[in-house]
């Protein structure tokens, strides 16, 4: 690891430690020739992941959009911040775990629903009301009857 203050080649770690959950790991460095410290921070890399919409674009992996539906789904709801990651933690985990390079968003939708559905029955309609584009009360009314027969 290059040294950020001298530009030497040859660092060494002082001290590792885990970071963000256990997800990344803190290292701390110092340089052999300058001897100042710094910190860096190794995790893993993710597959590249590019979603095809309904008009069959493509476009990057975004996990905020799946946090802004959930989270505008769940407004003025008693549902903690922390079970919304939580939930949109296990959808993103689900659609890496596919390990493909491409996935439909029609597929990411439907684990939100499922996810949201567990979680809140009106959150859940809120999201279905965006999430499957009702054109009129009718088709609004048979997702409702759907949702109310489970």
């Amino acid at each position: 690891m290059k040294c950020p203050f001298c530009s030497e080649e040859d660092t060494r770690v002082i001290d590792s430690r885990p970071a963000d959950e256990g997800n990344s790991i803190r290292r701390r460095r110092q340089c052999d020739k300058c001897n100042k410290r710094f910190t860096t921070y190794e995790k893993v890399e993710a597959i590249p992941l590019v979603v095809i919409k309904k008009d069959l674009t493509r476009e990057p992996y975004d996990r905020t959009k799946i946090e802004r539906g959930v989270f505008r789904s769940c407004h003025k709801r008693p549902i903690s911040v922390t079970a919304m990651n939580s939930l949109v933690d296990k959808v993103e985990a689900e659609v890496f775990n596919l390990e493909a390079r491409e996935v439909k968003s029609n597929y990411i939708g439907e684990l939100v629903m499922s996810e949201i559905k567990k979680l809140d029955p009106v959150a859940y309609v809120r999201f279905a009301s965006i999430y499957r584009e009702f054109k009129d009360v009718g088709t609004f009314m048979d997702e409702l009857k759907k949702f109310l027969d489970n």
